[in-house]
């Protein structure tokens, strides 16, 4: 299987000695999120784990582990995401040149291909119009060039969770484009972007966006990749689409070993964090002995 680290929250970034204990231990276990008092165990033996997939903005606690990973057998590949908003869209990140540090120290321990940069979301707004993301796609890009081969793109969707720290956002005088706007850029938009990516050396998939497809120039990409996994390692995995993620997700199965409402980023577009104050309490009382991610005993 393949373990994912995690849709959820920033495991490399806050809950790395956790994952460390669980992995020595050979097991951790998962609350379902709508029901938290059901709990599944997943192993996490080498002979158990094709590879883990490790989301994050700033990997930096998990860096030292990683050479005891590779010594248990493990593998992985990265799914950085990275992007340079205006100030009030991203609260708690380190300096972006800090994480692009982090990013290439992470790179350096992953197979070639297995850094994959998400930009990702793209919000669209009156601080944040079309232009503002060509010229950050593009200085990021350059700056990503020879580290990177594949960019993942996708635009925001409003959830639960992030509505009300979107409304935060527009306290601050900020404007969301309107559905009709938002509508009428993505495709002009992605096709700059792949062209942009391609001047760099990177190929631009989407991210459960079917309408991104322009003059096949743009591909729909899976974030949990099984050709990707083929590609690094040469191991073949279940094909089978993930039947909990939305229809357009196009993500094989995995195993999610996260928690909502846990990480500590304070990103205001976010899906699984209500608040970063929810989160605050959250990590407070998790202990990295716990089986569970979020556990509070």
């Amino acid at each position: 299987m393949i373990v994912s680290a995690s849709r959820r929250t920033d495991i490399p970034a806050f809950y790395a000695e956790w994952l460390m204990r669980r992995v020595r231990a050979g097991s951790c276990e998962v609350r379902n999120p709508y029901r938290p008092g059901q709990r599944s165990t997943v192993s996490l033996g080498p002979a158990d784990v094709d590879c883990f997939v490790f989301w994050t903005r700033s990997p930096a606690g998990l860096l030292p582990y990683l050479a005891e990973l590779a010594d248990r057998g493990f593998r992985w590949y990265f799914l950085f995401t990275l992007l340079d908003y205006p100030p009030g869209f991203e609260t708690h990140l380190p300096p972006l040149g800090r994480r692009l540090e982090l990013l290439r120290l992470a790179a350096e321990t992953t197979p070639p291909g297995g850094m994959v940069w998400r930009y990702d979301p793209i919000v669209l707004s009156s601080a944040t119009p079309e232009s503002f993301h060509l010229d950050t796609f593009e200085r990021l890009a350059r700056e990503l060039k020879g580290t990177v081969d594949r960019v993942v793109v996708s635009f925001l969707d409003v959830y639960r969770k992030s509505s009300r720290a979107l409304a935060e956002i527009a306290s601050l005088g900020v404007k969301l484009a309107s559905p009709v706007e938002h509508g009428a850029a993505t495709s002009r938009l992605l096709g700059e972007l792949a062209e942009l990516a391609a001047r760099h050396g990177m190929e631009l998939r989407s991210c459960a966006e079917p309408a991104m497809t322009v003059r096949g120039a743009v591909k729909s990409g899976k974030c949990i990749d099984d050709e990707l996994v083929l590609r690094l390692w040469g191991i073949r995995v279940s094909r089978a689409k993930d039947r909990a993620q939305r229809g357009e997700c196009c993500c094989v199965a995995s195993r999610d070993i996260g928690a909502y409402d846990t990480c500590l980023h304070g990103c205001r577009y976010c899906y699984a964090t209500a608040s970063r104050e929810q989160a605050l309490a959250a990590f407070r009382g998790h202990g990295p002995e716990h089986a569970a991610l979020g556990q509070r005993e």
